[in-house]
């Protein structure tokens, strides 16, 4: 036995796991191993809208290392938008098992997007030859790991650069922090074939054929931001309208399970004009139902980046947080307040004006605006 153990190479092989084969019957080492190349890890703990924002770094780290391995840290509640992501090969929960694995490995790379304590805490634990984004300095403040970082760390730190100054999208940003090639490259959020065709289906049963034009209001948002949401009553004032004036239009009440309520009283407002589709079926069917719309109309949240992962046009508004921030990539509008106090990042208002005085009339204009586009065969 020890002598079979001396004479045994590990591969440099990033399908070897050590414990079985990768298929039934190989034996190991195999003639066509898969080098681990770069060892990249991407540490990404924050809101789900963030997560899915950073996976549009993915095709410029395969640009910088094609041959690579590339590992992903995150929430429980956010793997399933990386599912089926062909950039990833493996996707770790935050979990204290898989802290300890990860610790226990050495990476080429780690980037951490988060200026967070969890994921500056992390970042500082790993082996790593280099170190991208932010740690923890030993007052457990959050620091800039490199120089690259700086201007995403003002960003946080400089209110007046953030709301007013920055005309920077945050994938921008985020590229310069990572030191990577900024093409503008699109989020990757990829249905299966399965997901794909359900929605297919499922539009056929709203008798959405050729012509059809579907609009997904996104009606919820955050909880730890409220105020990136419309009222139920604008909500009902706005499908009223695209329904007298654009008959043929399909409206879909969109949200998670925390959105439920809000959708039913929409849908006591609007009667048979709009369609509630499913809330509690997990964030993966979610996905599904953003993907039935042709345009989605949403605040600043999960549900306009899903929108935009999905390559679908959106229609999104901007009340407390900062539109320039946003990638649209040129299939959305942008309805921005003019609020002498906007943005601010408030997370409790008592005076709501940019939810009070939000321009629904403009809001209905990108609205037909799209539906002009889409029903005559124009690419809008």
């Amino acid at each position: 036995m020890n002598e079979i153990r001396k004479r045994f190479i590990v591969p440099d092989c990033k399908r070897f796991t050590g414990y079985k084969p990768c298929e039934p019957y190989m034996v190991c080492p195999c003639d066509e191993p898969i080098p681990y190349g770069r060892r990249i890890l991407i540490v990404n703990l924050d809101h789900l809208g963030a997560v899915l924002m950073t996976t549009a770094m993915l095709p410029a780290i395969k640009r910088k290392y094609p041959e690579s391995t590339i590992h992903w840290m995150t929430k429980k509640n956010a793997l399933p938008l990386l599912e089926n992501n062909p950039y990833l090969d493996e996707v770790w929960a935050w979990n204290s098992e898989n802290r300890m694995i990860l610790r226990q490995m050495s990476f080429d790379e780690v980037l951490n997007a988060d200026k967070n304590r969890n994921s500056a805490a992390f970042t500082n634990s790993l082996k790593a030859e280099v170190k991208l984004g932010f740690q923890l300095n030993e007052n457990g403040v959050i620091v800039p790991l490199n120089p690259e970082a700086a201007y995403n760390y003002r960003m946080g730190l400089d209110d007046n650069l953030k709301f007013w100054q920055n005309t920077r999208t945050g994938l921008e940003i985020l590229a310069e922090t990572w030191k990577l090639d900024y093409q503008q490259d699109e989020y990757v959020l990829r249905l299966t074939e399965e997901e794909e065709n359900f929605c297919r289906e499922f539009r056929k049963g709203l008798g959405v054929g050729e012509g059809k034009f579907v609009v997904g209001f996104n009606t919820g948002c955050s909880s730890e931001f409220p105020l990136k949401k419309m009222t139920v009553e604008q909500h009902v004032i706005l499908i009223k309208k695209i329904m007298r004036e654009l008959p043929e239009t399909k409206v879909l009440l969109l949200g998670g399970k925390e959105d439920t309520e809000i959708n039913r009283q929409i849908k006591m407002g609007v009667k048979d004009k709009a369609i509630e589709t499913p809330t509690a079926e997990g964030l993966r069917n979610g996905l599904l139902y953003v993907n039935l719309c042709d345009l989605v109309v949403s605040g600043d949240s999960l549900g306009m980046h899903i929108a935009i992962g999905l390559k679908r046009n959106v229609i999104a508004w901007f009340g407390l947080s900062c539109g320039a921030e946003i990638e649209l990539y040129n299939r959305g509008t942008k309805i921005l307040s003019d609020l002498e106090c906007s943005p601010c990042w408030k997370k409790a208002c008592q005076d709501p004006r940019c939810i009070k005085e939000l321009k629904l009339d403009l809001i209905y204009k990108a609205v037909a605006k799209y539906h002009k586009a889409f029903t005559g065969s124009v690419i809008a």
